[in-house]
């Protein structure tokens, strides 16, 4: 009987799932395999929201797997080891595995090749996996990945879609590998109280259910704060309980403004994997624009803890940032101002702000975060990466009605709509009332300061 291993990765779904495929063609038996790696554990990357997501996508799996007369093979450990391991007990051929964008996972990758090749087996890394398209499928001339989004997104939407992939009827596990027992998210300590559910079935339940009644408004609504129209598929796309590939083609199928809109973010989120699997330094390292002023010392403390608290005296980066602690996620627009308002009006450097968001997303996607960090504090891939936004504005804007400031920030409940994004404009005696704090600093001076500190960089 022919084996071959399966290596799960940011991919745990049996739905478009090529690795899977290509092993149940290529042998008798397939071992399902997912490896809880301790390298991600010990570089800080396995926050308790992830965790807990983790467990429920590992059980929905291995559920998954059961139905089909298969199960889950879960080990624990240095993942190269490991994977050998498996691989000499049921004396496999190929490992099928996904290919990843960071370093460490092509770093990963590599090193298990060799050690693969040396016991006479052979790894198989199937691109667009985890992505609509592999990164460095589409290439500029001269370059070898994209730096700027809109020609990336051009040539990215010629590129022919490949077909999604049904799940398989039959999964057949060797008899023998040893499985450690499947995490529970009850036994994770420290997670959001709003958290949502995870696995391949809540993650195709919401898929279809918002393909279904939120795609055509998606245009229109995403950046609707109170309205929280967007698809809230981040979570799912991170560790693969629905495929990117998919969405894609079913949103195009389904067709329209929003449709279109939708893709588009698939498109950013590709371009982004993209960048980081050329540039893998990047989820650390300035991308573009190096600066060196970014503010330090207590000062600088004190304000930190006050954006992590949410309670800059702004209340549309408070709501975003106080979302986030209570569900794990927050909305794509409230990132944005949390992020400028951190890394451009406060100016410290956007590293803090994206190992924050990495402690609690529950989406924390390498890629994304840190590349989309970098994007707002204008050391990225912005073309214009002097914009700084305003927060007040932003809020009018996005939130005009104070819905969302409202739901996120109960003191300001009450307050009246034309004060809810300037409380500070409130009767002193009032403002004491509603016990909301004053701004931290005042949006001139911090505008002020970027501009100085920029010339100086």
């Amino acid at each position: 009987m022919t084996v071959s291993v399966v290596l799960f990765t940011a991919d745990l779904r049996l739905h478009d799932h090529p690795p899977l495929r290509a092993a149940l063609s290529s042998a008798d038996a397939v071992v399902p395999l997912f490896v809880r790696d301790d390298g991600i554990e010990a570089a800080g990357f396995a926050g308790p929201n992830r965790r807990a997501f983790l467990a429920d996508c590992l059980a929905a799996l291995d559920a998954g797997l059961r139905d089909r007369g298969g199960r889950l093979v879960l080990r624990s450990g240095p993942v190269v080891e490991r994977v050998c391991e498996i691989a000499a007990e049921t004396g496999a051929t190929e490992v099928h595995t996904a290919a990843g964008a960071s370093g460490y996972a092509q770093h990963r990758e590599e090193r298990l090749r060799r050690a693969l090749e040396a016991g006479g087996r052979r790894l198989v890394v199937h691109d667009a996996v985890v992505t609509v398209i592999p990164p460095g499928a589409v290439t500029p001339a001269g370059s070898d990945h994209f730096a700027v989004f809109t020609p990336y997104f051009r040539r990215w939407s010629a590129e022919p879609p490949r077909a999604p992939l049904a799940a398989p009827r039959v999964v057949r596990v060797p008899d023998g590998p040893g499985s450690e027992p499947l995490p529970s998210r009850a036994a994770v300590p420290g997670v959001s109280p709003g958290l949502a559910a995870g696995g391949e079935t809540e993650g195709r339940r919401r898929a279809a259910a918002w393909l279904r009644n939120g795609l055509a408004d998606y245009e229109d609504r995403h950046d609707d704060m109170a309205g929280d129209a967007t698809s809230r598929l981040s979570p799912h796309l991170h560790f693969g309980t629905v495929s990117a590939a998919e969405l894609a083609h079913r949103a195009r199928k389904a067709g329209g403004p929003g449709a279109d809109a939708f893709v588009r973010q698939l498109c950013w989120r590709d371009f982004h994997h993209q960048v980081l699997a050329a540039r893998p330094a990047a989820a650390h390292a300035d991308y573009r624009t190096r600066h060196d002023h970014w503010r330090t010392g207590p000062e600088a403390a004190a304000d930190i803890a006050a954006w992590k608290e949410g309670r800059t005296g702004y209340p549309v980066v408070d709501a975003a940032m106080r979302q986030l602690a209570h569900e794990g996620w927050t909305h794509n627009r409230g990132r944005l101002l949390a992020a400028s308002f951190l890394s451009k009006t406060l100016y410290v450097d956007w590293r803090t702000g994206a190992r924050h968001f990495l402690e609690w997303l529950v989406d924390g996607d390498l890629a994304n975060n840190q590349l989309n960090w970098q994007w707002v504090a204008g050391t990225g891939t912005d073309t214009r990466p002097h914009r700084v936004l305003n927060p007040v504005a932003q809020g009018r804007r996005f939130d005009p009605g104070g819905a969302y400031v409202r739901r996120w920030v109960p003191e300001l409940a009450d307050v009246e709509r034309r004060f809810v994004h300037e409380p500070w404009r409130l009767p002193a005696a009032e403002r004491a009332r509603y016990g909301y704090p004053e701004p931290v600093i005042g949006l001139a001076e911090g505008l002020a300061r970027f501009k100085r500190a920029r010339g100086r960089d």
